[in-house]
């Protein structure tokens, strides 16, 4: 597959994760009648059901990242080239901008707008590391023992980390800088951002850490 082709896959599917976060998000707190756990509900199962399509989908042309985190594990690993690296991260901030716009269009928000969403503080930034954690650890362990069955078992732990950790788990830089611009259901205030982003950094390092030790070979 040509390069081309695997960035214009990461920063479509990356778009259209985006759009799925955002816009059911929106949909849910309209619809739920001010029932917040509900809503929850109806953005989380969206965000699973439209992660198994879209990696199944893209998956065999770029791999599905849709994360930096995801890439920068994989080029840890030795499953694509370093130089690859940058371009990947670029192209899933981009798509993940443009997600974010075709949301707003399609619930007549603005475009863009700086979040008021409050998600700081110790808790916050903890369950940030293990929501990145875990997602990185399901996929290195899947891929490397039941490949066929990752795309489910992704969306099957997002689905649940929206639940089990306290920042609705995020997981993902590029996906954290977009929901930055959207003060809806599921933005992020821009200055929450980096704690967020340097917590997941740290939950994937660690997890491509132990995750390689674990699925090691070697005796």
């Amino acid at each position: 597959m040509t390069r081309g082709r695997r960035l214009a896959a990461e920063a479509l599917g990356t778009a259209f994760l985006l759009a799925t976060v955002v816009g059911s998000g929106i949909m849910g707190e309209r619809l739920a009648g001010g029932n917040v756990g509900l809503a929850l509900l109806a953005n989380a199962l969206a965000t699973g059901a439209g992660l198994v399509a879209l990696i199944l989908a893209f998956g065999p042309i770029s791999g599905a990242h849709f994360n930096p985190a995801v890439t920068f594990s994989e080029a840890w690993q030795g499953h694509m080239k370093w130089n690859e690296v940058p371009p990947y991260v670029l192209v899933q901030i981009i798509g993940a901008f443009v997600g974010v716009a075709a949301a707003h269009l399609m619930f007549g928000e603005p475009l863009f707008s700086a979040s008021q969403h409050v998600r700081a503080g110790v808790a916050q930034w903890w369950s940030e590391f293990v929501a990145t954690f875990g997602l990185i650890f399901v996929i290195i362990g899947c891929t490397r023992s039941r490949p066929p069955v990752t795309p489910f078992a992704v969306a099957a732990y997002i689905t649940a980390a929206y639940w089990f950790t306290a920042s609705t788990s995020f997981a993902n830089p590029a996906v954290t800088l977009a929901r930055a611009a959207s003060d809806t259901f599921a933005g992020i205030r821009p200055v929450d951002a980096p704690g967020f982003i340097v917590a997941q950094m740290i939950g994937a390092t660690m997890a491509t850490l132990i995750g390689n030790w674990l699925y090691s070979k070697k005796s």
